[in-house]
């Protein structure tokens, strides 16, 4: 019986690559494997009562708030220009070194990142803004499109990281799971916080390797030879006008989480009033915009909710025919223990990501196999920021990487999707090199988290 579980799932990712809608997928082949398995005496429906207290669970997590909230204020963002006006700053201060085009895209990505925490938004605000701009100045179609797609995807690990979020909320689950489990029934917990703290170190790290690799190899190989900019240099009072609304905004979010005055959620409210705030000083916000700010955020957030609401389905079928079972005795059987069993996560994870969507990855395996691996002492703060990097490149591995369709939708026509594809083939790189550095130095994980 425990087979039909894996089954079930290869079944999933069919009808996902099939084209139907990921939320009716997760709950419609789990209650067709229920009603088959009920009516052949292999499957129990009690499992099945648990449903409605699953989604009053969800509807009703406090954690969970902070997903609208953090949307509202990436999307306002975007909407009132502060994105713009700080990448065209950037380009003006940096514009006129070599590679500094390229250097600009990477830290205006590191701090849209930290205000906005939206893939979408960052890929195509410097789609439309960089990318003509490194065209004409010689940069070639790949290494340009490489660089965007990869500093559009910083929003998944840098907090506020709306993945982060979710995933936080996930393994808090799994690791209370894993805890009652072992007989622990007193068990801690681990918060979304924790995982904002200990992603802070890998996100940097991670920037710095992408400016390395820019600086070192792109501006040997690829990048063109000095050209004068024609913009006008800009002043001191101009960058720092373009600069302080996004730092405070990352100052008043992050730094009340690190100083422990506010939640994730209370600090993702105040991210969103801030950004309210800010179009309103940038004269940037009307009646029409906040309705499609708002209809935005409803969007995404329904989104989301659905697919967690699927999700939850799934998981209860799944365990109800034995499959966390059948993965905890596969784990136990690896040669290797616990590095073996989180290397096959990995893999399996990343492989995952040429199909399914970093929502769908959270929301389907991380359940699956978390508590096991917790179960077994793996550390969840360090789980979780591996899994936040692992996902990451899920939005630049073809076919169905996110990023890539993001700046396909709004590259000029000279751009071929093979060069996008291409070009961020370097960064997947970089970011599988900086899972293996988290893999051996830990710690660069947990120092920062155990200190506050």
């Amino acid at each position: 019986m425990e087979y039909i579980s894996l089954l079930m799932f290869l079944a999933v990712c069919l009808v996902l690559l099939l084209g139907y809608p990921v939320a009716y997928s997760l709950a419609g082949t789990a209650l067709i494997f229920a009603g088959v398995g009920a009516f052949f005496g292999v499957f129990d429906t009690a499992y099945l009562q648990a449903v409605p207290s699953r989604l009053f669970g969800i509807v009703s997590n406090q954690t969970l708030i902070a997903v609208p909230l953090f949307v509202f204020m990436g999307v306002m963002l975007e909407k009132s220009r502060v994105a713009e006006d700080l990448l065209l700053a950037m380009e003006q201060v940096l514009g006129r070194l070599k590679s500094g085009l390229a250097v600009s895209v990477v830290l205006v990505g590191m701090l849209l990142a930290a205000s906005t925490g939206i893939v979408g938004a960052t890929v195509v605000t410097m789609g439309l803004l960089s990318l003509p701009t490194m065209l004409k100045k010689g940069y070639s179609p790949p290494f340009a499109c490489g660089a965007i797609c990869a500093t559009g995807t910083l929003g998944q690990i840098i907090p506020p990281s709306i993945a982060l979020v979710l995933l936080g909320d996930v393994l808090s689950s799994a690791f209370v799971q894993a805890q009652l489990n072992m007989g622990i029934f007193s068990p801690q917990s681990v918060s979304v916080g924790d995982l904002f703290v200990g992603a802070l170190v890998p996100g940097f790290l991670l920037v710095g390797m992408y400016l390395l690799y820019i600086l070192v190899f792109a501006s040997r190989q690829i990048t063109p030879s000095l050209e004068q900019s024609d913009q006008a240099p800009i002043s001191v009072s101009a960058l720092c006008a373009a600069l302080f609304p996004p730092l405070l905004l990352i100052f008043m979010v992050l730094g009340s989480i690190l100083a422990g005055f506010a939640t994730p959620t209370e600090a993702a409210g105040v991210g969103a009033t801030g950004a309210l705030v800010l179009a309103m000083l940038n004269k940037q916000l009307n009646l029409q915009k906040l309705k499609d700010v708002m209809m935005s955020t409803t969007k995404v957030t329904s989104m989301v909710f659905l697919i967690l609401i699927g999700a939850s389905i799934f998981s209860l079928v799944f365990r109800g025919f034995g499959g966390e079972e059948l993965i905890q005795e596969l784990f136990n059987r690896l040669p290797g223990g616990v590095f073996t069993a989180v290397l096959l996560v990995m893999v399996v994870i990343f492989l995952l990501g040429f199909i399914l969507d970093f929502i769908e990855i959270t929301f389907v395996v991380v359940p699956l196999v978390a508590p096991v691996l917790l179960a077994m002492g793996v550390d969840p703060i360090w789980l979780g920021i591996m899994i936040a990097v692992n996902l990451q490149t899920s939005f630049l591995t073809p076919p169905f990487g996110f990023a890539l369709f993001y700046l396909r939708g709004v590259a000029p026509p000279e751009v071929n999707t093979s060069d996008i594809y291409r070009g961020v083939f370097p960064f997947i790189l970089i970011q599988l090199l900086l899972l293996a550095c988290l893999a051996i130095w830990p710690n660069l994980v947990t120092w920062l988290p155990s200190l506050l």
